[in-house]
């Protein structure tokens, strides 16, 4: 079974990167998790270009959330609210409407932020948001605030209970894929990096 993780920063480095690392470390035996890295080269939602074929990059994401048998979004908070590419990124995935790559499928939402709120607010939001393109969403979250200092050198949460949490929620979102019916498959290689 296989989750695809996306993670709503493109920047080197990224805590919520991080925290899908350290999330796919506490996946049950037999899930894997593989993080996508083509939100970069998404263009900007537009329906002028949202046609068949599609362009090479939406492909891409729609094809990896397709063949996932559950999604985990790890996003920052900007400005209050998600990042704009992450938010670009689930807009191309909700189309078409209603037969999206997301509809049905399982998702979990976390997020990593420098402030002390671990990006609550834009975890609610794209909680929000994934609802509305019809995922099946998992109502918990986990946010971890002042991420400078909230990771091990081996890459898991320093915090106990917010590792437990994490462990809590990688496993139902496998669950909740598992009663799914695994329906994911294979990926073609180079838009995806195994963690």
């Amino acid at each position: 079974m296989r989750i695809l993780g996306i993670s709503g920063s493109l920047r080197r480095g990224s805590h919520n990167t991080n925290l899908l690392r350290a999330a796919a470390d506490l996946l049950p035996p037999g899930v894997e998790l593989e993080v996508f890295d083509g939100l970069r080269e998404l263009p900007p939602s537009d329906a002028d270009r949202d046609v068949q074929p599609a362009d090479p990059a939406v492909a891409l994401l729609r094809e990896a959330i397709a063949s996932a048998d559950g999604v985990l979004i790890a996003t920052p908070e900007f400005n209050g609210s998600v990042p704009g590419v992450l938010k670009n990124a689930l807009d191309w995935a909700s189309r078409p409407f209603p037969d999206s790559a997301l509809r049905g499928k399982p998702v979990a939402v976390i997020g990593a932020s420098t402030g002390l709120f671990g990006a609550v607010w834009a975890q609610a939001e794209t909680r929000k948001v994934l609802g509305i393109i019809g995922a099946d969403v998992i109502e918990h979250e986990l946010p971890v605030g002042q991420a400078d200092g909230a990771f091990h050198v081996n890459g898991g949460l320093v915090e106990p209970q917010q590792q437990a949490v994490l462990c809590d929620l990688v496993r139902v979102l496998a669950a909740r894929a598992r009663r799914r019916g695994g329906a994911g498959g294979r990926l073609r290689s180079g838009f995806a990096v195994r963690v």
